[in-house]
Parts: C-alpha cells; structure tokens; sequence
C-alpha cells in the first residue's frame, strides 16, 4: 500500500497542494502573496517526485491510474509549464494592476487536472481530469474580466468546451455499455475476446470520445474555439494553454492508441491521418493571413496539433515515443514565444501585430535574437529542437505506411516557413514604428526565457538523450 502512495506522490502532493493554497488564498492577507511562493515551492516537490518515479511503471489504486513511465515524464512537462508559466505571470499581471493569488491557485488546479489525465488508467478518471483542466482554464482565460476580450475568450471557450464535453460523456457511457468496463485494459481484453454486449455501440462510443478529446486537442474541424480563445485571454495563460494544455490532451490519446485502437479497427487510424492532414493544411494556411501575432500562434498551434496527431496515427512505439518528445520541446519553443509577446504587450491594451515587432532587432537585440530562436525551432529547421520532433513524427508515419501524411507534414512544415520566418523579417529588416511598444525585461521573467531557450538547443543538439527514454517505456 505505501508503495503506491509513493509512486502516485507527484499527483498525491499536487491534489494537495491545490486544496491548501486555495485555503492558504482565503486565510492570508493579499498582500503577502504567500501563495505565488507556496505555488513555485510545491511545483518543485512535485517535480522532484516525477523526476524520481520516471523509472517506475505499474498501476496504483485498484488499477485507477498510472504510476511512473510516460505518466511521470508527461507530470515533468506539465510542472515545468506551470513553474515557467508562473513565474513570468507575475510581472504581466501586475502590470495591468491585476495580481490575485488566485491566478496561482488556477494554475496549480489545472496543473493537478493534466496530471490526472495523463495518469488516468479508465475514462472515468479521464474525464474528471479534463473537468479539473478546463474548469480552471474557462476562469483563467477570462483572468482580466475588465476586458471585453477576455471576458469573450472565457465564454466561448466554456460554452463550446461545456459542447465537447457532452461528447466525450455520452461517448464513455456507449464504450461502457458496449463492454461493460470503462478501465482501458478490461476493455481492450473485451475487444480482444470479441466479448462485446452490444457490438454497435463501440464504434459511435469510441467515435465520440475521439470528438471530446480532439476538442481539447484543437485538432481539425474542432479547432474554430482556438484562435478567438487565445487571442482574447491573457497571453501567458495563452502559452500555457497551448502548451501543458495540449499535451494533456495527446496524454489522454495515449492509451488509447495502445488498448482501443489496436483492437478496434485500422479506420480508427485511417481517421486520425486524415484529421492529421487537414489540422496541419488548415492550421497553417489560416496562419498565413494572420496580422496579429497571437492569431498567428494560436492557428500555428492548430497545426502543431495535427504534427502530433501523425505519431498518434501511426500507432507504433516510434510515433508514440515522438508524440511525447514533441509535445516536451513544443511546450518550451511555443511558451518562449509567448512569453515575448507579453512583454511587448505588457504596457497596451490590444494585441501585438507584426508591423509591432518592427525594428525589434534593434531595440530590444537579446528578446529578437530569442524570438527568432522560437521560430525558427516551430518552424522545423535544423538544428533547433522542433526540426527533430517533427523528423520523428514524420519517420513514424512511413514505418507505418502513411508515407502520404508524412508528405503532408513536410508541406505543411514548409508553408509555415513563411510566417515564422515573417516575424524574423519585420523585427530585423523593418524599421521601427513611431511608437514603439515597451518591454523592461525583469529578473523574473529571465529565468524562463533563457531556461525555454536552453532546452530548445539543448534538445536539438541531444535529441536522441530524451527521444530514448521515452521509447524505452513502449518496449
């Protein structure tokens, strides 16, 4: 019994200190921000903890969830993101005179929600796990509720996430009707012996909860919410949406890949390379047009999504050990670059656009020179970290014989050449507007900009180090 509490800690003390600082939040003068250090200190536990039960593998508590292997390595990513996530909060927030501890107490709320998600071993525990993340994303994307943007980013994402949840519901009870278990393991076992109460529901199940999950992956045609909701709530959430968020959404694709859909049928993959292709095709066309910096990202986001969704597809230990590589490397390239667009829009009360980041170069040389590091990492070129992740997604779908979406990919990775590399262009071969916009870089919002920056090269000159460990896990 201590044995699993010992493995299940990362999520055990993350629960916990959730329910603390909220009790913490309401107990203590607001002045103190007492719950920003209680917020990072107990990350770094539950860091330290997730670091530690990486080599453990088994289920815990009547074989609920997960304890150690992909599931820790997934904890690491998502407590990375919110460590970073939280510490460049602070100076954004306070800069619009809106600091609150319970901003902190959110994010380690929808911290505990992708870690559950990532740890769930039945859709139950799935499913309270994505309540728990979207609950607390719907208040945080409406954080600065004095602005008619954010206010709008939080209805949008909550009535249609409240949509998509419905699927995702009404899918899980088809899946339990139809084998009698919703534990993934018990259903694969059902689906194997052909053991199936009512055959016809497992296909409409199993079609739904593809539909709630591709909702929080923001993956073609369920992505519409994507653009206005990142565009509308406060950037750094922004980036950690997009980031721990989405990889909390490829955590949850994950066991399925591995129980339901070998089982299944091969159209279940067929479905997810054709939703692949037209996620990439739609993300980075629509990205194209965009003006404003954070529309550009968020469809940019799109189409990571259908990067993704290849490995996913592919079904094999290489796509599936690529999906957690990138969705590692994506959470430090793509919140860097949020990062920097809150800076730039940190003093002014709209959107950066990119005649913005004119002259960038020259203003502010070190946050241009990240910046380009950023995009030119999203945009797949050598040697940065993105150009490997996606090399490994793209490798994986030929292995699986879907060398028509590998080509996708690389077309698709091209197309998104242009924007990336659009914003290097305006920040150093344009001249500068007249006014131009601040961006006082401070002490606290270093430390994840140069941390983000140092992971970017340090997994593109050693990705093999990481893209190994993680495939150890499938062997």
């Amino acid at each position: 019994m201590m044995n699993e509490w010992l493995l299940a800690s990362p999520i055990i003390i993350a629960s916990f200190a959730a329910v603390v600082a909220l009790v913490v939040d309401a107990l203590t003068p607001r002045s103190e921000h007492i719950t920003y250090i209680f917020s990072l200190g107990a990350l770094g536990i539950v860091l330290c903890a997730a670091i530690a039960t990486v080599p453990f593998t088994g289920t815990a508590f009547g074989s609920m969830i997960r304890v150690g292997g992909v599931a820790s390595v997934f904890d690491v990513v998502f407590t990375v993101g919110a460590i970073l996530t939280i510490i460049a909060s602070r100076p954004y927030i306070a800069a619009r005179n809106f600091e609150h501890d319970e901003y902190y107490t959110l994010v380690l709320y929808a911290t505990t929600g992708m870690m559950l998600i990532a740890h769930a071993e039945n859709l139950l525990i799935t499913f309270i796990g994505i309540e728990v993340m979207s609950l607390s994303f719907y208040v945080l994307a409406g954080y600065f509720r004095q602005t008619i943007r954010s206010v709008e980013s939080a209805l949008k994402y909550f009535l249609l996430g409240a949509f998509a949840t419905g699927f995702l519901v009404f899918g899980i009870a088809l899946v339990y009707g139809a084998t009698g278990s919703i534990e993934f393991r018990a259903i694969a076992s059902a689906l194997d012996s052909n053991a199936l109460h009512f055959p016809r529901l497992l296909p409409i199940g199993i079609a739904l909860v593809i539909v709630g999950l591709g909702f929080k992956l923001a993956v073609f045609p369920f992505h519409q919410w994507a653009p206005d909701v990142y565009d509308g709530a406060p950037t750094v959430v922004t980036g950690f949406m997009s980031t721990a968020g989405k990889a909390a959404a490829l955590s949850a694709f994950i066991p399925l890949a591995l129980d339901l859909f070998p089982a299944a049928a091969s159209s279940v993959q067929t479905v997810l390379a054709v939703s692949a292709a037209a996620t990439i095709i739609v993300g980075n066309v629509a990205a194209v047009v965009q003006q404003r910096l954070k529309r550009m990202l968020a469809y940019s986001s799109v189409a990571h999504a259908g990067y993704m969704l290849i490995g996913l597809a592919a079904g094999n230990s290489r796509g599936l050990s690529a999906v957690v590589f990138y969705a590692a490397v994506y959470l430090f390239m793509q919140l860097g670059a949020f990062i920097i667009v809150a800076l730039l829009e940190r003093d002014i009360e709209r959107s950066i656009t990119l005649s913005d980041c004119s002259g960038l170069s020259s203003h502010y040389p070190v946050l241009a020179a990240l910046m380009a590091l950023f995009m030119f990492s999203l945009a797949g070129i050598p040697p940065m970290a993105g150009f490997f992740g996606k090399y490994y997604l793209f490798a994986s779908a030929v292995e699986a014989g879907y060398t028509w979406l590998a080509v996708v990919g690389v077309v698709g990775s091209m197309v998104s050449v242009y924007y990336y590399i659009g914003v290097v262009v305006f920040m150093y071969f344009k001249e500068a507007s007249a006014e131009y916009p601040s961006a006082t870089v401070t002490t606290a919002e270093r430390v994840p900009l140069a941390f983000s920056a140092a992971m970017v090269l340090l997994f593109g000159v050693a990705p093999a180090m990481f893209e190994s460990l993680v495939s150890s896990f499938w062997k």
